[in-house]
This record gives C-alpha cells, sequence and structure tokens, in this order.
C-alpha cells in the first residue's frame, strides 16, 4: 500500500558551511511543502553565527567549528535512529526539486523493504545530466578521473559511470551520491553510519558500499533533482588536499589493489547493465 501521506516518517539533514541564509531558508520551504516529512534538522559548521536560522522551522544544531560532513549528518541520523523513524534524508544545500517527489520515494521504499538507500535522478541547474551512478572506485579510476584529461580516459569513465545504462531505468548501483541520498534507518543500524574518519568526500561512497551488501542501493530516475554540484576541490587547493588525504584513508581501509569484494560487486553491476541492454535491444 502506498504511504499515508499524512503521516511524516522521513527526517531530513542538511549540514551547512557559510551557506547563505537564502539559500538554505529556499531549500527548508521546499522540505516543508511535503507531508512526508517530520524533522529537518540543520547542522551548521560555519564559523560565524547566523540567528535568522533559529526562525526557521527546523531544528538548528550550531557547531564550535568544521566537524565534517559524515560527522555533522551522523549528529541527525542518532537521532533518527533514537527516535525510531524509517527513513532520513541527507540532502545538500544547493538543492532544488519539487515536494512532491518525497512522497514517490517513500512510496518505493515502503513497497520494496529490501533497498537500504536510494538516489533519484540529477541534473545541474542548465538541465545537463550529473552521471552520479558509480562503480565502487579502483585508485586508477580516481587517479584518471582527477588528474588525465577527459578524452583520454573517456572510455574508463563512461564505464565507471555506467554511462551505458542510459540513466533511464532503476538500478541496484553501490555508490551512490551524498548529494540527495534517502537512508532506510533499519539499514544504517545494521552497517553503522557515515565512517567519521574521513572529513569529507569518500563518506557516501564507503556507506552506500556498506548498505549494498545488505540492501539495495538504487537508482531511482522516475524522480529528479537539480544540484549546483560546486566540485570544490577542483577549485580550492585546500580541498583539494582534504580530497586526496581522505581517499588515501579510503583506500586504506577497503583495500588499494587486493579488494576481492569491490571486484565482484563491480562485475555483478555491469552484468545487470549488460542483461538489460541485451534485453531491451531489438
Amino acid at each position: 500500500m502506498p504511504t499515508d501521506h499524512n503521516i511524516g516518517n522521513l527526517n531530513v539533514s542538511i549540514v551547512r558551511f557559510e551557506q547563505p541564509f537564502e539559500m538554505i531558508a529556499s531549500l527548508i520551504a521546499l522540505l516543508t511543502q511535503s507531508s512526508v516529512v517530520h524533522t529537518i534538522y540543520l547542522i551548521d559548521n560555519s564559523a560565524t553565527d547566523e540567528p535568522k536560522f533559529q526562525s526557521l522551522p527546523i531544528q538548528y544544531i550550531k557547531n564550535d567549528h568544521n566537524i565534517g560532513f559524515g560527522r555533522a549528518h551522523n549528529i541527525a541520523l542518532k537521532k533518527s535512529i533514537d527516535y525510531n523513524e524509517k527513513y532520513h534524508a541527507v540532502i545538500n544545500p544547493d538543492i532544488i526539486f519539487e515536494p512532491e517527489i518525497l512522497h514517490k520515494i517513500v512510496d518505493f521504499m515502503q513497497l520494496n523493504p529490501t533497498v537500504g538507500a536510494l538516489m533519484p535522478k540529477v541534473f545541474y541547474p542548465n538541465g545537463n545530466l550529473q552521471y552520479l551512478c558509480k562503480l565502487i572506485p579502483t585508485p586508477i579510476d580516481v587517479f584518471m578521473k582527477r588528474f588525465i584529461p577527459a578524452q583520454w580516459s573517456i572510455k574508463r569513465m563512461n564505464i565507471f559511470q555506467l554511462r551505458e545504462s542510459g540513466y533511464d531505468k532503476i538500478l541496484n548501483v553501490p555508490y551512490l551520491s551524498g548529494c540527495f541520498m534517502v537512508l532506510r534507518i533499519k539499514a544504517l543500524k545494521e552497517v553503522g553510519l557515515f565512517d567519521e574518519r574521513f572529513f569529507l568526500y569518500p563518506e557516501d561512497i564507503d556507506l552506500s558500499r556498506r548498505i549494498h551488501e545488505h540492501y539495495e542501493t538504487i537508482f531511482f530516475p522516475q524522480v529528479s533533482i537539480f544540484h549546483a554540484h560546486e566540485q570544490g576541490s577542483y577549485k580550492n587547493f585546500k580541498l583539494f588536499v582534504i580530497h586526496v588525504t581522505n581517499m588515501i584513508r579510503y583506500f586504506n581501509k577497503w583495500g588499494w589493489i587486493n579488494d576481492k569484494k569491490r571486484k565482484q560487486i563491480n562485475n555483478q553491476t555491469l552484468d545487470q547493465i549488460y542483461t538489460y541492454k541485451k534485453l531491451n535491444t531489438p
């Protein structure tokens, strides 16, 4: 049965780091239009206080310094677990969407209890598609994406970003972007929250992977959002260093070369896509 939209069973957390009040307020206005949203948490990692946030219909949590993306979201995720909520959405501040998509997402997850995490289709503000469905990365994937010109790495990147899927069908994908991720609280109780050793960047890879080993982690193109996707580490040297440092931590955790589980999961994902393609080829 579809979800009763009069009952809010989805909590939301947004982590702020110096984004303007107007951006956050606009996102919260969208969220409050959906009756499935129960509590909105704004965790503020910014250096300066912004009293205006106290006026919004949210739970505002101000940290005294930037504690990182995953650790900040974990503050809210722990509350969702404590209050026995069913779903929790992790959403970036620079997101725009139609409020009714949250109903459709919750309905789908209610009807499919094997789904542990879900990401919608994501577009840039100009309407171009963001290729955010990915395999679990190898060190070579990360290096090529970062340092090798696109024309030399296009074949491998097309595979890594699962472009042959067409991004037009529901897929079980092992790496979903943390820009907009709806999580089943039951799954988090089993696999844990964001790994707080990662200050920024690979925490969504790590969590997606851990959930994927026990649940489906679904790309859901029936609904879509717009995401600015600033790619700060390509513009800011400090963020670049943070990105590299945390990717090293990620591969130290899971393995650089000898990661048999990664190979197995990625092969299963590619087999799924090739099967879809074969079945739909005239």
